[in-house]
């Protein structure tokens, strides 16, 4: 079979905003078609749900395409992350009490993203919200479900990436400055994973602004066990929507 016969499908759960893919997911599901090792991610389009993507070889990786246009482009990547150390539980359990999970939730543009929409039933979304434990930087705890694992017990890469996807923008939405009021969609994601997590690990899931220009704004992840190994890592490039562009991501349209 060529690689231009295989196809995925994102399915519904993995949404983000209404009517199309967790930015995260779907570019994991592209990394995922192409390597097992470090990738970098483009989207080009919204990613629809449930719908067959062509896998497609090219000069540079893969694509997922949808009826001949490119959703996503997929290449491997030599690049690094330099990550911060992690909060510690003290400080992450007095941000998670701090935090005011009503107040996201009546403001949240995306409330049933896979990622941090606060909308969805506990361990059907990752549940990733965005409490701050410095001026730029949020952080989470996370413990994996059973549903976002494969048949080795440990939490299936797209997934991963997916929990690396919207922190990395939370972190500017939710800067105290803010000097990011609007709603921001992932342009690109570039991820490194160097262990898969299992199902029900004590994590921390972080994010922190790195650079700002014009409307894109570039931030880092981190997925951290308990003793602060370091088990995935992200640089993300996201973009800052206008008025109109928000309301269509609202809209699902």
């Amino acid at each position: 079979m060529t690689a231009a016969a295989r196809t995925v499908a994102l399915g519904a759960r993995f949404n983000g905003p209404p009517g199309s893919a967790n930015g995260g997911y779907a570019c994991g599901t592209a990394a995922v078609a192409l390597t097992d090792g470090p990738a970098e991610v483009v989207l080009r389009r919204p990613p629809p749900l449930d719908v067959p993507l062509d896998v497609v070889e090219t000069a540079e990786g893969v694509e997922l395409q949808h009826e001949g246009q490119t959703v996503a482009a997929a290449r491997r990547w030599e690049g690094t992350v330099e990550v911060p150390a992690p909060p510690s539980r003290s400080e992450l359990a007095s941000a998670v009490a701090r935090f005011d999970t009503a107040a996201y939730a009546s403001q949240h543009p995306f409330a049933r993203c896979f990622t941090c929409g606060p909308s969805r039933p506990d361990g059907d979304g990752l549940g990733l919200f965005p409490a701050p434990v410095a001026p730029t930087m949020v952080a989470w705890p996370w413990s994996p479900s059973p549903s976002t694992a494969g048949d080795d017990g440990l939490v299936v890469a797209p997934v991963v990436w997916a929990s690396l996807d919207c922190p990395s923008g939370l972190c500017w939405m939710h800067a105290p400055d803010g000097s990011t009021s609007g709603p921001v969609v992932l342009g690109r994601l570039a991820v490194r994973i160097d262990r898969r997590p299992a199902v029900g690990e004590a994590l921390i899931v972080g994010g922190w602004q790195i650079a700002a220009e014009g409307r894109k704004r570039l931030g880092g992840t981190a997925v951290w066990a308990d003793d602060g190994e370091v088990l995935a890592s992200a640089q993300a490039t996201w973009v800052v929507l206008d008025e109109a562009q928000a309301q269509a991501f609202r809209a699902g349209s």
